[in-house]
């Protein structure tokens, strides 16, 4: 069966610890995405997000890109492609220019955004994302549109997130020897929240916590825009491993019972009957309590949930976020972990599933794809409008999706 080329068609990649997602998508007339292919493979060759295998991080994303074109039955070129790790670092700055011509131009916010992005940064270290916040126009804070108004001084303030240089080039090589090209790299916390918060809730201040396999991404909004963005070392991964030790069993299987039976809070175990589970080499298997997987579990997430809020504190954004706390990720699914989220942060939680999209329930109703239909909504909005006249109509285009782009928080 021959498949048709689809330039036109949106395609994510969430390259992750525990596994490679693909999902191709459409815009249909009114603006939704639909989700018309997915493909995911088990990931082999990252570690904490970070590539340390080039030939099993191919494998993997070359598995899952072909599951996903099985299903939509078309061929991809290119792809926006998710980026974590605990080498991402991020920071506020604030940049300054003077208004010559008395009118703020779109020239103008752009060159206030790069004196403001323009900051000394190692050489292993590259910027990738320039999120303007919030705009001063002489002294008047809080401006999100600045083009148009009379001023003299125009300030901006804005959300750098860094990286290392190896780990990005690395996450190329690996797309591009799957015969895609990388149409951005885009911090896979940013996508999460694109896919599950609603306009209210970044206005009112809250939360995101995306946790996956090797890493558990923050992301703090505030008034409509970012404010702080981080990453925490403890993930589903380490959940895994304690299980394996405290059961003595294979990391395999360790991860099975995990999802199966686990549960993070043990007085949520109801109706016990026991797991069976196997044992290493030549040991016999053993029969043993949801209860204890349960009270194995507990204490990680625990940890985790301390962590983000001693995060929250020490970047002094814990007082932001009257929304509470929006969960999302594979793990975000397992039972009773938002009763103890909202244990040990002492907030409201809630679980972030994907909204703005249409089609596969097996996506739009799971936390674990939150970050590649974050991208397919990414990518929607950098899409050039299709048809129209060319010229000035098309330039104006350009400058109203970049500037809408930067309000969003994406540069």
């Amino acid at each position: 069966m021959n498949r048709r080329a689809a330039p036109e068609y949106l395609v994510s990649l969430d390259v992750g610890t525990s596994k490679v997602a693909a999902l191709i998508g459409e815009v249909v007339p009114g603006g939704q995405v639909r989700v018309i292919g997915l493909g995911s493979a088990p990931s082999r060759g990252l570690k904490k997000g970070v590539v340390v295998n080039i030939e099993a991080t191919v494998d993997s994303i070359r598995r899952a890109v072909e599951a996903a074109e099985l299903m939509a039955n078309c061929r991809v070129r290119a792809a926006h492609v998710s980026i974590t790790g605990t080498h991402i670092k991020s920071l506020n700055s604030v940049g300054v220019v003077p208004i010559k011509s008395r009118e703020i131009s779109t020239r103008d916010v752009e060159a206030v955004i790069e004196a403001a992005s323009a900051l000394a940064i190692p050489a292993d270290e590259q910027t990738l994302h320039v999120v303007p916040q919030e705009f001063v126009v002489d002294g008047q804070e809080g401006i999100h549109d600045p083009v148009g108004m009379n001023a003299v001084r125009l300030e901006a303030k804005v959300h750098v997130v860094l990286g290392k240089l190896s780990a990005a080039q690395n996450l190329y090589k690996c797309v591009e020897r799957c015969g895609l090209t990388v149409e951005k790299l885009v911090l896979q916390h940013l996508a999460s929240s694109d896919a599950v918060l609603s306009p209210d809730e970044r206005e009112l201040g809250v939360a995101v916590v995306d946790i996956g396999g090797g890493t558990s991404d923050i992301a703090v909004y505030k008034g409509g825009s970012i404010r702080h963005t981080a990453v925490v070392p403890i993930a589903g991964d380490l959940v895994t491993s304690d299980v394996a030790v405290g059961f003595r069993t294979p990391g395999q299987y360790a991860e099975r019972i995990k999802l199966e039976y686990g549960c993070a809070l043990p007085e949520m175990v109801q109706n016990d009957p026991g797991i069976e589970v196997p044992g290493i080499g030549e040991t016999p298997p053993r029969k043993l309590s949801r209860h204890m997987l349960a009270e194995v579990m507990r204490p990680r997430y625990e940890e985790l949930f301390r962590y983000v809020r001693k995060e929250l504190h020490r970047a002094d954004v814990y007082d932001l976020i009257a929304g509470g706390v929006v969960l999302t990720g594979g793990v975000a699914q397992t039972p009773g972990i938002l009763e103890l989220a909202e244990e040990v942060l002492e907030v409201g939680v809630r679980l972030g599933l994907p909204h703005q999209v249409e089609g596969l329930e097996e996506v739009t109703r799971s936390p674990a794809y939150a970050a590649g239909v974050g991208l397919l909504l990414f990518a929607r909005q950098q899409r050039p409008s299709a048809g129209g006249s060319r010229g000035a109509a098309a330039g104006l285009r350009h400058w109203m999706g970049r500037m809408q782009s930067w309000w969003k928080g994406h540069f």
